[in-house]
Order: structure tokens, then C-alpha cells, then sequence
């Protein structure tokens, strides 16, 4: 009887939502993802219709070099777009979330250039190794930026404030690329690093996409389940543990999501970040506080967003690229600048 009191007695919270706008961000989102998909696919050095882009998908003819550079070239291009964008955004609202940190994101806090440090290892010791151990190794990168700045910082006077996270996983990042510019100048592999420096997803091909997207697909899915303890905890540890959260378990899972899809995404983009910094606090300003609504909501309009700059870094100067990353950054660096300001209390 007093187990069953004990049980009752434990306290309930109402997360505020907004279950229409959510609903409508979900439904528009998703065919406004397509449409922009679409015309991602029908611009570039030769533009093509969006009705030769709906026979190339539905009814494909190999004889066509239309439909052959459809197929082979921009459709998975922007299948890749998609993809990233969702798991980068996604990865940053778990963060977020699980830590109540508002500046949380995975271009911040060391795992981007954790992964860049692994990958120009690889490519100046193991040039010959596959895409999937590749990724893998990203996935190891990524791992050790973030072990290094919650470990730096876990042990700083006044523990894991959000400014000072940033501040870490800055100074790590910093190190990562002095050590990653040291390994290209020293064995002469800059050129392979280019791509990962400047961001973009041009040249990625079928086999790549079908290694990534069962990973990120997984790292979408577990979010969404762990989702309702994450909204718990950005509400405060105690709080979670008083409602019979497994706060540890959640951050374990939290923390190996955050590595899939962050680490998955730079494996195939790059260094593109922001993307898991702006898109959650975007998504969390329309939908409410509720995480079951804010991760789904941050995977469309993340990779609606990824999809947008890579049509606008086509189409700036055709037939040169503007990388994706440089231009998600002008959006993010002022944005990033204004939540540090409004945290500036925590320094």
C-alpha cells in the first residue's frame, strides 16, 4: 500500500505544445522538403524541367543523358541533403536537451573537429580504407571531441555551464584543426581534406547513401523514442528522476544518437555546422517545449534547410559551388553571437 501511495504521490508536469502547428509544420514541411528536393534536382551547371525530373524518377530511360545525370548525379545529391540536414538538426536538439544547454550543437562542442582530426589520419595512414570504415572512424572522432570537452569542462570550478561548454569545445576544436593542418602539411593530404573543410555533399553516390541512411534512419528513430524522457530532462535532472526518468540510461542513449548522427553527417558533408544550433531553437519557438514534437519538427526543417543552401550554393556563381558550410554560417555565426549574449550571465 505504501509503494502504491508513493507511486501516486509522484508529481506530473504539462509540457507546453502545439500540437496543430506541429502537425502543420510536419505535413507542409514534409512537401515543401520534396518540392525543394525536386527543384534541388532541376538546377545546376544545366538546368533541367521538373517534368524530365518526374519521368527520370517514374519512368526512367537509360538511353537519356538527362535521365542519367538525374539518376546518378543530383538525386542522390539531394537525397544526401535531406538526410544530413535532419541528423545534424536532430543531434542538436538531443543535446540541447539532454544538457539545457542553448548553445549546444556538434560544430561546437568539439565533435566536428574531433572526426576531421580521425578522418586526415586515416587518409595519411590508411588511404586504401573503405567508406563504412570511414564513417566508422568518424564516429570514433566524434566520440573523443566530445569526451575531451565534457571532461575538460566537468572539471573546471563551477562544472558544466553552457558558456563554459562552449568555451571548451572551442579550445578543442581549435586543437583538433592545429593537429588535423599539421597531419595534411606533413603527409601531403590537403586535397583529400578539402571537401571536409569547406562542407558539401557534391559527388556522394548511391553506395554512400545507402551506408548512411540506415544509421541515420536508426539515430532518428531512437531520438524519437527517448524523445518524452529528453523533454523531462531539459526540464531539470531532479525533475526527470522525481517522474521515474532513468536519467543515466537516457544519456547514454542520447549521447550514442547524438554520435550516430552527427557523426554520420559529417562523414558524408563535412564541417557543416549551426545546423543542429539553429534549426531546435527554431523549432522549439513554434511547437513549444515538447520534445516528441520538437525532434520530429527539427528533422524536416533541417533538411529542408541543407536542401535550400545547396540549391543557393549552385546557383550563386554557376558552374562554381559556394560551400554549403560558409553559407549555413552566415546565418549561424550572428545567431550563435545572440544566444551567447543572452547567456552572457553564465560566464
Amino acid at each position: 500500500m505504501a509503494l502504491n501511495n508513493e507511486t501516486e504521490a509522484k508529481p506530473s508536469v504539462k509540457l507546453h505544445a502545439r500540437p496543430v502547428v506541429a502537425t502543420i509544420i510536419l505535413i507542409g514541411g514534409t512537401a515543401a522538403l520534396l518540392l525543394s528536393m525536386a527543384l534541388a534536382i532541376s538546377v545546376g551547371a544545366a538546368n533541367i524541367s521538373l517534368e524530365t525530373v518526374w519521368e527520370a524518377v517514374f519512368k526512367f530511360n537509360p538511353d537519356l543523358t538527362s535521365h542519367q545525370i538525374i539518376r546518378e548525379l543530383r538525386m542522390p545529391r539531394a537525397i544526401a541533403c535531406a538526410v544530413v540536414g535532419a541528423a545534424f538538426a536532430v543531434s542538436g536538439a538531443i543535446m540541447q536537451g539532454m544538457t539545457r544547454n542553448p548553445l549546444a550543437d556538434p560544430s561546437l562542442l568539439g565533435l566536428n573537429a574531433g572526426a576531421g582530426f580521425v578522418l586526415a589520419i586515416c587518409f595519411a595512414f590508411f588511404p586504401s580504407l573503405s567508406y563504412m570504415s570511414i564513417m566508422l572512424f568518424c564516429f570514433v572522432g566524434a566520440a573523443l571531441g566530445v569526451a575531451i570537452v565534457y571532461g575538460v569542462t566537468s572539471l573546471s570550478k563551477g562544472g558544466l555551464t553552457p558558456v563554459r561548454l562552449t568555451l571548451a569545445g572551442a579550445a578543442v576544436s581549435a586543437l583538433f584543426v592545429a593537429l588535423s593542418s599539421g597531419i595534411q602539411i606533413h603527409y601531403k593530404v590537403g586535397q583529400n581534406m578539402a571537401f571536409w573543410y569547406h562542407g558539401g555533399v557534391a559527388g556522394i553516390n548511391w553506395q554512400q547513401i545507402s551506408i548512411i541512411t540506415p544509421w541515420i534512419g536508426g539515430g532518428l528513430i531512437g531520438a524519437i523514442i527517448i524523445s518524452r524522457a529528453i523533454s523531462l530532462l531539459s526540464l531539470g535532472e531532479d525533475i526527470a528522476v522525481s517522474l521515474g526518468t532513468r536519467t543515466g540510461l537516457i544519456k547514454v542513449l542520447g549521447l550514442i544518437f547524438t554520435l550516430v548522427l552527427a557523426g554520420a553527417g559529417v562523414s558524408v558533408a563535412g564541417a557543416v555546422g549551426f545546423i543542429g544550433l539553429i534549426i531546435p531553437h527554431f523549432a522549439r519557438y513554434l511547437v513549444g517545449v515538447n520534445y516528441r514534437w520538437i525532434i520530429p519538427c527539427s528533422a524536416v526543417l533541417g533538411g529542408l534547410l541543407v536542401v535550400l543552401a545547396d540549391i543557393v550554393a549552385r546557383t550563386m556563381n554557376p558552374p562554381s559551388e559556394f560551400p554549403i558550410g560558409a553559407l549555413i554560417a552566415l546565418i549561424g555565426v550572428p545567431f550563435f553571437l545572440y544566444l551567447a549574449v543572452k547567456q552572457r550571465g553564465e560566464l
